[in-house]
Protein backbone atom coordinates (compact mmCIF):
# COMPACT_ATOMS: atom_id res chain seq x y z
CA UNK A 1 0.00 0.00 0.00
CA UNK A 2 1.45 3.53 -0.95
CA UNK A 3 1.72 6.82 1.36
CA UNK A 4 -1.32 8.09 -0.77
CA UNK A 5 -3.52 5.11 0.03
CA UNK A 6 -2.46 4.68 3.66
CA UNK A 7 -2.79 8.82 3.89
CA UNK A 8 -6.75 8.53 2.42
CA UNK A 9 -7.87 5.59 4.43
CA UNK A 10 -6.26 7.37 8.09
CA UNK A 11 -8.32 10.75 7.17
CA UNK A 12 -11.16 8.47 6.46
CA UNK A 13 -10.54 6.93 9.78
CA UNK A 14 -9.57 9.97 11.91
CA UNK A 15 -10.46 13.31 12.35
CA UNK A 16 -8.96 13.99 15.93
CA UNK A 17 -6.00 13.58 16.66
CA UNK A 18 -5.54 14.33 13.30
CA UNK A 19 -4.80 12.29 10.40
CA UNK A 20 -1.00 11.63 9.44
CA UNK A 21 -0.33 12.95 6.23
CA UNK A 22 1.68 11.76 3.24
CA UNK A 23 4.59 12.82 3.98
CA UNK A 24 4.55 11.42 7.67
CA UNK A 25 3.72 7.76 6.25
CA UNK A 26 6.81 8.39 3.87
CA UNK A 27 8.91 9.80 6.36
CA UNK A 28 7.72 6.38 8.79
CA UNK A 29 8.27 3.99 6.59
CA UNK A 30 12.19 5.36 5.48
CA UNK A 31 12.64 3.88 8.75
CA UNK A 32 14.03 0.35 9.28
CA UNK A 33 12.56 -0.40 12.52
CA UNK A 34 8.77 0.49 10.98
CA UNK A 35 6.97 -1.94 9.20
CA UNK A 36 3.71 -1.90 7.29
CA UNK A 37 1.06 -4.91 7.28
CA UNK A 38 -1.22 -3.59 4.62
CA UNK A 39 -4.99 -5.45 2.80
CA UNK A 40 -6.64 -3.17 0.41
CA UNK A 41 -9.46 -2.27 3.10
CA UNK A 42 -6.66 -1.31 5.52
CA UNK A 43 -3.15 -1.13 7.08
CA UNK A 44 -1.37 -1.20 10.74
CA UNK A 45 2.04 0.22 10.92
CA UNK A 46 4.66 -1.10 13.46
CA UNK A 47 7.77 0.22 14.96
CA UNK A 48 10.62 -2.49 16.48
CA UNK A 49 12.44 -1.49 19.52
CA UNK A 50 14.52 -3.86 21.19
CA UNK A 51 12.49 -6.37 22.47
CA UNK A 52 9.03 -4.41 21.53
CA UNK A 53 7.29 -3.51 18.97
CA UNK A 54 4.64 -0.40 19.06
CA UNK A 55 1.20 -0.82 17.07
CA UNK A 56 1.39 3.02 15.57
CA UNK A 57 -1.92 2.81 13.73
CA UNK A 58 -4.31 1.22 13.21
CA UNK A 59 -6.83 2.11 9.66
CA UNK A 60 -9.49 0.23 8.28
CA UNK A 61 -11.87 1.85 5.24
CA UNK A 62 -15.00 2.81 7.51
CA UNK A 63 -17.05 0.84 5.11
CA UNK A 64 -15.05 -2.43 5.90
CA UNK A 65 -15.82 -2.59 9.59
CA UNK A 66 -16.67 -4.90 11.14
CA UNK A 67 -15.14 -7.58 8.31
CA UNK A 68 -12.41 -9.34 10.34
CA UNK A 69 -10.27 -7.15 8.27
CA UNK A 70 -8.93 -5.60 11.66
CA UNK A 71 -8.30 -8.87 13.08
CA UNK A 72 -6.20 -10.13 10.19
CA UNK A 73 -4.14 -6.87 10.15
CA UNK A 74 -3.45 -7.24 14.07
CA UNK A 75 -2.23 -10.99 13.34
CA UNK A 76 -0.22 -10.34 10.38
CA UNK A 77 1.17 -7.33 13.01
CA UNK A 78 2.39 -9.68 15.58
CA UNK A 79 3.76 -12.62 13.39
CA UNK A 80 5.48 -9.71 11.74
CA UNK A 81 6.81 -8.42 15.28
CA UNK A 82 7.93 -11.77 16.55
CA UNK A 83 9.81 -12.47 13.44
CA UNK A 84 11.24 -9.03 14.11
CA UNK A 85 12.44 -10.34 17.16
CA UNK A 86 9.93 -8.58 19.28
CA UNK A 87 8.75 -10.46 22.58
CA UNK A 88 6.15 -7.94 23.99
CA UNK A 89 3.41 -5.39 22.31
CA UNK A 90 2.27 -2.36 22.99
CA UNK A 91 -0.35 1.00 21.66
CA UNK A 92 -1.84 3.71 22.82
CA UNK A 93 -5.64 4.01 22.23
CA UNK A 94 -8.11 6.62 22.67
CA UNK A 95 -10.40 6.02 25.97
CA UNK A 96 -13.21 7.23 24.36
CA UNK A 97 -12.40 4.70 21.20
CA UNK A 98 -14.34 1.48 22.64
CA UNK A 99 -14.64 -0.34 19.66
CA UNK A 100 -11.09 -0.36 19.14
CA UNK A 101 -10.52 -0.98 22.85
CA UNK A 102 -12.86 -4.02 22.46
CA UNK A 103 -10.57 -5.40 19.53
CA UNK A 104 -7.66 -4.96 21.15
CA UNK A 105 -8.83 -6.83 24.56
CA UNK A 106 -10.19 -9.27 22.02
CA UNK A 107 -7.09 -9.92 20.55
CA UNK A 108 -5.45 -10.70 24.05
CA UNK A 109 -3.79 -6.70 24.76
CA UNK A 110 -4.54 -5.48 28.18
CA UNK A 111 -4.54 -2.24 30.26
CA UNK A 112 -1.33 -1.65 31.42
CA UNK A 113 -1.22 2.10 31.98
CA UNK A 114 -3.22 5.51 31.57
CA UNK A 115 -1.68 8.79 29.76
CA UNK A 116 -4.19 11.64 31.16
CA UNK A 117 -5.33 14.28 28.37
CA UNK A 118 -2.88 12.72 25.62
CA UNK A 119 -4.71 13.18 22.56
CA UNK A 120 -6.46 16.38 21.34
CA UNK A 121 -9.79 16.41 21.32
CA UNK A 122 -12.29 18.67 19.39
CA UNK A 123 -12.52 22.29 20.43
CA UNK A 124 -9.63 21.87 22.88
CA UNK A 125 -11.14 19.12 24.55
CA UNK A 126 -8.23 16.66 25.74
CA UNK A 127 -8.70 12.72 25.70
CA UNK A 128 -6.89 10.26 27.74
CA UNK A 129 -5.31 7.25 26.38
CA UNK A 130 -5.03 3.98 27.39
CA UNK A 131 -1.55 2.02 27.16
CA UNK A 132 -2.12 -1.65 26.43
CA UNK A 133 0.52 -4.63 26.11
CA UNK A 134 0.70 -7.96 25.07
CA UNK A 135 3.21 -10.84 25.66
CA UNK A 136 4.13 -12.56 21.98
Amino acid sequence: MTPQQMAQIHAQCFSQPRPWSVQEFIDLLESNTVYQCAREQGFALGRIAGPEVELLTLAVDPEHRRQGVAQALMKDFETQAKARGASDAFLEVAQDNTAATALYQQLGFTQAGYRKDYYAGPKGIRICALVMTKTL
